[in-house]
């Protein structure tokens, strides 16, 4: 049975996959929030938590594209009717990425004051960081098995059982930052930072287990490993490997830019840490329509429904820039008081405040770059996914960066070279994929 795209059908994936999507930056942004309003050390905590999760951040990025793979192949295959083909394949997956994460983990764990040194911390920045970092890099297999099965249920065409799974995670998070970072009298003893840590280490580990729980309760995929390896294993570590090259840029961009914010001073990046971690969940909302462009392109391309494959990508753009207008126009109402949620150091917010429209201006421009990165990680096209953003980090981000900091541009120089960087990411997927599929829609 052929799929027909519509509006019912989109939102019944994207509001969902929006909602699930959310959760990751809101643990950070929650850790954010309340340890940014701390009486001892206020902003040397919110630049430590922004520095760690930008390396956190790079890491789940780099090893949890094995969500868009996992998700392409299963739904190509549920598209073509194929899915008893690769029903062992996640949990071989799961069982190659959680393993690797461990070695990553014991790796980074002693190395982490080098590792933040990098990052210009120092000094009293740099003992929070490490004291924050090894605590919540515990959760990291964690993450990537809800990663892996999330990825699993997107290839399904499911979106609801991730967003309950991350709706409940997150409101966990949100409790524990309170009571652990802070204390109740009496009965728990502030921890500070290291409350924040441990409450994000908890929600991760409860995360997993709900996902387990869902995935063998409510389908037929399995989570025992068992050989022979998938055939899939092959096509599966090649879209890895290109994710993997990929992400490496994309977490290049970020570790200059959070560099280049750490160096110019406490207030910088901690304004920096508050910024970016809301452009996160801007980016992050509008991934919910990139979410479905992933989910029923790999669909449509599996049963070679091109025409509706075309039909898709036009209504994904005019939703993704209605939603990306949206969010700027909220976030425009509520310009000061967001910044007041995080911190009260009124230096902070003026250089937060300064920058935060460039992040607003760049909402409809991320909704295009996200929106047909999903459809090509639907469609299996890792390489130009690979190509694109190799380009517009070496050849855009990087020169611009380095131009603005000669100028002095400071936090204005990092958001402006953001913002080059998101065209010069979608422009090119767009033409592409109009190059390759508007052809086929003639002989379909």
């Amino acid at each position: 049975m052929k799929t027909k795209i519509s509006l019912k059908h989109i939102n019944k994936l994207a509001i969902p996959a929006l909602i699930a999507g959310i959760s990751e930056p809101i643990l950070s942004l929650t850790d954010a929030a309340v340890v940014g309003n701390v009486d001892l050390n206020a902003t040397e905590s919110l630049a430590a938590i922004g520095i760690v999760t930008t390396f956190i951040s790079m890491l789940i990025w780099v090893l949890g594209q094995t969500r868009s793979a996992i998700s392409s192949i299963i739904s190509q295959h549920l598209g073509a009717n194929a899915l008893d083909q690769v029903r062992q394949l996640p949990a071989q997956a799961i069982f190659l990425i959680t393993s690797l994460s461990i070695f990553i983990i014991a790796i980074t764990y002693p190395l982490a004051a080098p590792i933040f040194k990098l990052y210009n911390a120092e000094n009293l920045i740099l003992d929070y960081s490490v004291e924050y970092y090894r605590i919540r890099v515990l959760g990291f297999p964690f993450t990537l098995f809800v990663i892996a099965v999330f990825g699993t249920f997107r290839g399904l065409q499911n979106t609801y059982y991730p967003m309950v799974i991350a709706i409940s995670g997150a409101a966990l998070n949100v409790i524990l930052d309170f009571i652990l970072v802070y204390g109740i009298d009496g009965v728990i003893t502030g921890q500070h930072i290291k409350g924040a840590a441990y409450a994000s280490l908890i929600a991760q580990v409860f995360m997993a287990l709900f996902s387990a729980y869902l995935l063998l309760t409510k389908t037929s995929i399995p989570l025992r490993f068992s050989f022979p390896l998938n055939p899939q294993i092959k096509n599966f570590a090649l879209m890895i490997l290109n994710l993997f090259i990929r992400t490496l840029a994309l977490n290049i961009t970020l570790y200059l830019a959070t560099k280049y914010a750490t160096g110019y001073g406490k207030n910088y990046i901690a304004a920096y840490t508050i910024a970016i971690n809301l452009w996160f969940l801007g980016a992050f909302i509008i991934d919910g329509y990139a979410s479905a462009g992933n989910i029923l392109s790999g669909k449509l391309f599996g049963q070679k429904n091109y025409n509706q494959l075309i039909k898709l990508s036009n209504k994904l753009i005019k939703y993704g820039i209605y939603l990306g207008i949206t969010v700027a126009i909220i976030c425009s109402i509520l310009y000061y008081p967001i910044g007041r949620i995080f911190t009260d150091e009124s230096n902070v917010l003026n250089q937060f405040y300064s920058v935060f429209w460039i992040v607003l201006a760049m909402q409809p421009l991320c909704a295009l770059a996200f929106i047909f990165d999903g459809i090509f990680k639907g469609l299996g096209k890792m390489k130009v996914l690979r190509n694109v953003l190799l380009l517009s980090t070496f050849l855009v981000f990087i020169p611009i960066l380095f131009i603005v900091d000669y100028f002095d541009l400071k936090l204005h120089g990092i958001f402006i070279a953001f913002t080059f960087w998101i065209i010069a990411r979608g422009l090119p997927l767009i033409i592409i994929f109009r190059k390759q599929f508007l052809p086929l829609t003639q002989n379909n």
